[in-house]
């Protein structure tokens, strides 16, 4: 099963709890617009390229449409849309004045120089600025996107609008900007973490962990979960990984991971594969790297007792009922990895004010909404006995449907 049918799954088994009707379901489930556009450039060898991209708002029931811009060359419109609803749920979850959206590219950035890949992008918005605005759809960055490209986003946005910041997020200081926002998905991973932990009466000090994945999400999620007291005793990207019983410096990883390009080979520690990873013995798991890890056969052998998904659909559905009936406690990713949008939120609210938020503040205001959308989630999925991934797209779903029908249709 791929990611768009298990996002299907999921949305059927929460709306079969909220009783939803199927004429309710196909309004929810639909978007309200789906763009796909040409776009051509000239390479620095002065051949022409083209290129294909998409933009789909999904719903704007409860504010303006919010999501990333990812540049792959396996984007597609399908994948585009799915991940656009998700962002609908995930909004909500997190009670954020946002409906979803979702943009790409079908191209690798890797293959394009930096001039191509700002020409690549500035087509881009010339193609959809019509379309997006601080009170209509906010893109920001996503897979193979960046601050960099999404200041060539807003530069090129504000020569058709002038001065509008708040229309992208994501960007880098000097261009308004954020403080947390490069850690903030890390930051909300390890904050879920935590509180899951408080939830389940065990200690996160002490906790053993392993994560999947060393980039900016992983990076930083090992990287505040040591500084709250758990021990990272496992760590991968994808070369491969390392593992040391009593913990690994994170910090001293990282730097070696700079430097060398990967985490393996790092002094002290015993390697390990990304599928070892994920069966290691470890009391907390964290997939902070690509969708559909957690697969039925590996979820018989996972060990650790709580999963926290910080990557995008970890875990197959097949895989997440295995993970159920063993009684593992699996925090999904439309929960765990909300930290992101949640500063860009943030971002999207200083630039309307054009007033700057210190990062103690950001910090402090990204803890309280992540906490209690956890509490919420946890206290729903258990006065109804359902996995906390049902409980979370039912309040993500249900507050949806209900302000669509407030509203009037």
């Amino acid at each position: 099963m791929n990611s768009i049918d298990a996002a299907r799954q999921y949305f059927e088994t929460a709306a079969d709890q909220l009783g939803l009707s199927r004429a309710v379901r196909t309004l929810l489930l639909t978007p309200q617009r789906e763009v796909k556009v040409q776009i051509a450039i000239p390479r620095d060898n002065g051949e022409i390229a083209t290129f294909v991209g998409y933009r789909v708002q999904h719903d704007r029931s409860r504010g303006p449409m919010k999501g990333g811009l990812r540049y792959h060359p396996e984007v597609d419109g399908d994948e585009v849309t799915t991940l656009a609803q998700l962002m609908t749920w995930k909004t909500a979850v997190v009670d954020l004045p946002y409906g979803g959206a979702k943009g790409g590219i079908g191209v690798d950035p890797k293959s394009l120089s930096p001039a191509e890949l700002e020409r690549v992008t500035r087509c881009f918005i010339d193609q959809i600025h019509e379309m997006i605005g601080p009170n209509l759809d906010i893109p920001a960055p996503d897979m193979g996107t960046n601050a960099q490209v999404m200041a060539w986003a807003v530069n090129q946005y504000e020569k058709y609008h002038g001065f509008s910041p708040a229309v992208i997020t994501g960007k880098p200081l000097e261009l308004h900007g954020s403080a947390g926002r490069e850690e903030a998905t890390g930051r909300g991973v390890a904050i879920i973490t935590r509180a899951t932990c408080d939830a389940l009466g065990r200690s996160l000090s002490g906790a053993r962990v392993g994560v999947q994945g060393f980039g900016n999400v992983g990076l930083h999620t090992a990287l505040f979960l040591a500084e709250m007291g758990a021990r990272v005793t496992a760590v991968s990207d994808v070369t491969g990984g390392v593992w040391h019983p009593a913990g690994l410096d994170v910090a001293e990883l990282s730097q070696w991971a700079r430097q060398s390009g990967s985490v393996v080979g790092f002094a002290g520690a015993s390697p390990l594969t990304n599928q070892e990873l994920l069966t290691s013995d470890v009391d907390v798991l964290i997939p902070a790297a690509l969708g559909g890890v957690l697969t039925p056969a590996i979820a018989g052998d996972v060990r650790a007792g709580i999963v926290i998904e910080a990557a995008n659909a970890p875990t197959l559905p097949e895989a997440d009922e295995v993970l159920h009936q063993r009684g593992v406690v699996v925090v999904p990713d439309i929960l765990a990895n909300a930290g992101g949008v949640t500063v860009s939120y943030f971002e999207w609210v200083q630039n309307l004010q054009q007033f700057r938020w210190d990062l103690t503040r950001i910090r402090a205001e990204l803890e309280r909404i992540m906490t209690r959308a956890f509490d919420e989630v946890w206290a729903l999925a258990q006065s109804k006995q359902v996995s906390l991934r049902t409980a979370a797209y039912m309040i993500g779903i249900g507050r949806v449907a209900k302000a669509t029908q407030l509203a009037g249709y």
